[in-house]
């Protein structure tokens, strides 16, 4: 079997970088992304893509089971003749290859034939034209006959125009459903540990920065992972329900020590919130941390400024908006989207950083700390910025996994004081 053309449905985080790399690699096939949205079809075909991705635009210039069902359902419909290979990328439960291929026998025209695939993504958002060019490995799963295995050896070629051989495993579909799901299972728990690690280092006067390096330099764990934050976000964040329950301890934890911070009350206080997407590189909210510390905020009355560099004010609004019936009016009423992180912080009695944007490192503190109220406060959720160049500056700083440190100040007889 030769692969010719390939149809990808969805032209998200996934659709989008995936058929892009495979377009370039391959010039030979013809690749067509389809989208129920034309405004996202649209805008792939504009000068400024939809997503944003490193890498991605010099490139492109030259789970829910609903949707998977519907999808399969268009495939039906759609083809009328000839051998096609359905290929499953989207992360969705075991058995979902199965429900695929049921849709489409139960509605196939005659003399069509389909193979059902399993290929997981394991691409990381703000680095997925990296890890589409450089996987660590590939996992194809099909059907244990010939014809599953003439499928396999299909995609399989496609791939191997740009990695080799040796990183494409070949296993059964169920096998390969789930491998995507352990491998995010395992990650975020690494996450949500050092995450619990840091309220202890909180408490004891530890730095979690620290223990992650004396834990990460044994062979058997790794340093990969280990980064302590506020919480991690992404549209995986919905499974494991012990582990999301910690993550979301971890965002409670973060949102009601500002509150404590700024004297046990926001109310009317203006707050800056540097990111809103779930983390750096990529403009996507999904259950992003920021997402819930703004709620609680708002829910105290406190009016922030966000500014991120790649979430639209369009987007911010609908996060904040969501569900309530009441939210929207509250929204209007206590969020001010800024053009950049100096406008944000003016005026300001604290900043709030959510998400580890590079470029919030190298802002001028010193600027910004001048158009603050004071005192002003830091919380950084992210764990990237200079403490003690902030202390310097006179900022009031607080972080995770370490106990917070009040702006430094010498004693009398020359000591360096520094409040908890």
């Amino acid at each position: 079997m030769k692969v010719k053309k390939i149809c990808c449905l969805g032209a998200g985080y996934v659709g989008g970088p995936t058929c892009t790399i495979i377009a370039w690699k391959c010039p030979e096939l013809q690749v067509t992304v389809v989208d129920k949205s034309q405004r996202r079809i649209d805008e792939w075909n504009s000068e400024e893509l939809p997503i944003y991705e490193p890498g991605l635009d010099g490139i492109e210039k030259p789970r829910i089971l609903k949707f998977v069902e519907c999808a399969a359902r268009e495939i039906a419909e759609t083809v009328k003749s000839g051998q096609k290979i359905v290929v499953e990328k989207s992360t969705v439960p075991v058995k979902a290859a199965e429900s695929i291929r049921t849709i489409l026998y139960a509605n196939k025209s005659p003399g069509v034939e389909y193979q059902v695939l399993s290929n997981p993504e394991f691409l990381a958002e703000g680095s997925a034209v990296n890890d589409l060019l450089n996987p660590d490995r590939i996992l194809i799963g099909g059907e244990d006959s010939r014809d599953g295995e003439e499928a396999i050896q299909a995609l399989s070629s496609i791939y191997e125009k740009w990695i080799p051989s040796k990183n494409i495993l070949t296993m059964n579909v169920w096998s390969s459903e789930l491998s995507k799901l352990a491998a995010n299972a395992f990650l975020a728990q690494r996450i949500s540990s050092i995450n619990a690690i840091s309220a202890v280092c909180e408490m004891t006067g530890a730095d979690v920065s620290e223990v992650a390096v004396a834990v990460g330099s044994d062979s058997r764990i790794g340093s990969k992972f280990l980064q302590a934050s506020v919480g991690f976000g992404g549209s995986l964040a919905e499974y494991w329900n012990q582990v999301i329950a910690m993550n979301d301890y971890q965002k409670f934890r973060f949102s009601q020590n500002i509150i404590k911070t700024l004297f046990n009350t926001v109310t009317d206080k203006e707050i800056a919130i540097f990111g809103f997407a779930f983390k750096k590189n990529t403009g996507d909210t999904r259950e992003s941390p920021a997402i819930f510390i703004v709620k609680s905020l708002m829910d105290e009355r406190a009016k922030c400024h966000i500014y991120d560099p790649k979430v639209q004010k369009s987007q911010i609004d609908f996060e904040l908006k969501y569900v309530s019936s009441e939210r929207p009016k509250r929204v209007d009423e206590l969020i001010r989207v800024a053009p950049d992180a100096y406008e944000a912080a003016k005026h300001t009695h604290a900043i709030v950083l959510c998400t580890e944007w590079d470029e919030f490192v190298d802002l001028d503190y010193r600027r910004i700390f001048s158009t603050m109220k004071k005192p002003a406060f830091i919380f950084d959720g992210r764990k990237i910025l200079n403490h003690k160049t902030l202390l310097e500056i006179g900022f009031h700083v607080e972080t995770i996994g370490k106990r917070g440190v009040l702006k430094c100040f010498k004693s009398r007889v020359g000591k360096v004081i520094a409040g908890s």
